[in-house]
């Protein structure tokens, strides 16, 4: 019913006023299964507090598509993010991947690094003279606003988000383990090699697989380091090993402190980021600021008391940031003023 009201009225969704907007949640109320007219069942409040969680998402999304600028004072506006990385090889030297021509940009160690067609930084894991030399390690290191996609030595696909560092050995030859130290955010499509296991080190815990896809959020200013699992079965344990955890698909782990939980996750909004989107869900604005912050490279001031409703809904990163802000303020929760790279948030 409520997908056939939204695509009935269209974008005009967005300007129905509330007390409307009570009368067609009634409406539906009193036609869910078991409702005898009275007070509510605890099934029929589920199903209410889901309708509105979907209904502000929707109303969020349309407004991001119609709604007129309503931030205060905008002398300029602010781009998105977009694909700028840098990679320091073994020896020091650092090349920008995003002004890098494709094609072989260094060869270290008897591995050839390329800049393909698609900008995916690419080992090449060729048995050249330097074949039997030790391995040195590389770091690939993306700015405020900026992101990366590499294939490591192995063939393990890297999607490196904002704000992050990756740093690995320039081939995996002769070692018994494929280790990596991660800084930030890192979506992992892993190589299988039942005889090399595939480690990340991150915010004070490994994460040890075979052949998986996992996210490892490990940003210093987020004070909990979060591993998600889509596919496979990983282990994450504290750097201490005292701390030990075994995640199946589904599954996220909360590093914090001087402990280790197991939770289940929103899978849509852990890879959002990874898919081109903010993804909020009932979260708080403290860190939907700080999402924003590395994408936009915006320096985020409170101002006063801070809002305590939680937001939901989804945002295409590839927009300016005064869209982003005005699709914010249209759910009626928070308000914005931006003087320069300021965001100031107001309740």
């Amino acid at each position: 019913m409520l997908e056939a009201w939204y695509l009935e009225l269209g974008e005009g969704a967005a300007d129905i006023p509330e007390e409307r907007i009570r009368e067609i949640r009634e409406e539906i109320f009193q036609k869910l299964p078991g409702n005898s007219g009275g007070k509510f069942p605890a099934g029929i409040l589920l199903a209410a507090a889901a309708i509105a969680v979907i209904m502000v998402s929707l109303i969020l999304e349309v407004v991001f598509h119609r709604r007129d600028l309503v931030v205060q004072h905008v002398t300029h506006d602010i781009p998105p993010g977009g694909n700028r990385a840098v990679l320091t090889l073994s020896n020091g030297q650092k090349i920008d991947l995003t002004h890098a021509s494709n094609g072989s940009i260094a060869v270290q160690q008897g591995t050839r690094v390329l800049k393909n067609r698609a900008g995916l930084l690419v080992y090449d894991d060729s048995v050249g003279p330097e074949a039997k030399a030790q391995a040195g390690e590389n770091t690939v290191t993306t700015p405020v606003g900026g992101s990366w996609q590499l294939n490591l030595p192995d063939g393990t696909r890297v999607w490196l988000n904002n704000s992050s560092s990756l740093t690995y050995p320039s081939h995996f030859r002769g070692q018994p383990d494929r280790m990596v130290t991660l800084a930030g955010e890192a979506y992992f499509e892993v190589a299988k090699d039942k005889r090399h296991p595939f480690i990340v080190k991150s915010g004070g815990q490994e994460v040890k697989v075979l052949g998986t896809h996992f996210d490892v959020n490990a940003f210093a200013n987020e004070h909990v380091v979060r591993t998600t699992l889509l596919e496979g079965l990983v282990t994450v344990s504290a750097a201490d090993k005292k701390l030990t955890q075994k995640l199946f698909p589904g599954n996220q782990s909360l590093l914090q402190g001087g402990s280790l939980k197991l939770t289940r996750a929103n899978l849509e909004q852990v890879v959002a980021w990874k898919n081109g989107y903010f993804r909020f869900d009932n979260t708080p604005i403290e860190q939907v600021m700080r999402e924003l912050a590395r994408w936009y490279d915006i320096d985020v001031r409170f101002d006063g008391t801070l809002p305590t409703e939680k937001l939901n809904g989804r945002i295409s990163r590839s927009k300016n940031i005064s869209k982003v802000l005005s699709a914010l303020e249209a759910t009626k929760t928070v308000h914005f003023k931006m003087e320069g790279r300021r965001v100031t948030v107001m309740k």
